[in-house]
């Protein structure tokens, strides 16, 4: 009879840890769902993964806390013996640590948030979530780069507008006997033409330089913002695209005052 009623205690712990576990999973990854829901109407994301982050730690947290009881584990000395085994991993894990606090600092003093563009130690792209470990930031190839929170909050960094991610420039060199003002015009006007191009900020020509053999221009141009989960995807595949088909048409122009000459 004890061996039974021992099996059958077991069994009951072993269920209530399933259920548990199962719960925890369900609950984490509502979470994560909510979130990317209302990432499509939010874009500033940045508290909410603050949130996120806390939540989810604290459900885990309390889920393991649970567990322990059923093993006879006495919580209260437990988190007494965690509070002091914890001042001596905080000095083996000061680095996590400074990540850890380093992202609360940056989430709650709101010096970045999500969709900024930045650039540090040669890297920039556009911030798509800050944790309370590292920031990612997506490059203008996709590139997903995931940088320690610390670097942001102990290194100067470059901010720049959040429509940097959708912003295609193209250096050109331009013969000297093809007018610029009748360049600016033909190309803005070319380019405006385009459903994809953001016409509310620009296009912008600017001269770089002059020389004996040409004029170095700058041709800058935004591609229209999506809402979207792909958001990101689909802003570099435009960008991929127009910078090609906006430099054939420079090319095309420049081509075009060659033969009238």
């Amino acid at each position: 009879m004890d061996l039974l009623a021992t099996l059958d205690n077991d069994l009951r712990i072993l269920i209530y840890i399933i259920i548990i576990v199962i719960s925890t999973t369900i609950i984490t990854r509502l979470i994560s769902y909510l979130m990317k829901k209302r990432e499509r109407f939010n874009r500033d994301m940045t508290a909410a993964y603050l949130a996120k982050d806390l939540v989810t730690y604290a459900i885990y947290f309390v889920a393991l806390m649970y567990i322990l009881s059923f093993f006879g584990v006495n919580l209260t000395g437990t988190l007494l013996s965690l509070g002091i085994v914890g001042i001596a991993v905080s000095f083996a894990a000061k680095d996590i640590i400074s990540n850890l606090f380093s992202g609360i600092i940056l989430i709650l003093g709101k010096s970045i948030k999500v969709g900024d563009s930045l650039e540090i130690d040669g890297l920039k792209g556009t911030i798509e979530s800050i944790s309370l470990r590292s920031t990612v930031i997506v490059d203008n190839l996709g590139v997903k780069i995931h940088i320690p929170n610390s670097t942001l909050t102990n290194n100067p960094y470059n901010e720049f507008k959040s429509n940097e991610l959708r912003r295609v420039d193209l250096y050109i060199g331009l013969p000297l006997s093809v007018d610029v003002e009748d360049f600016k015009e033909y190309i803005i006007k070319k380019i405006v033409t385009y459903d994809t191009i953001d016409n509310t900020i620009g296009p912008y020509i600017f001269v770089n330089e002059t020389s004996f053999i040409q004029v170095k221009l700058k041709v800058s141009f935004w591609v229209k913002d999506y809402d979207s989960d792909d958001r990101w995807k689909l802003i570099i595949s435009a960008r991929d695209k127009y910078k090609v088909i906006i430099t054939n048409d420079i090319r095309k122009y420049i081509v075009m005052m060659g033969e009238k000459k």
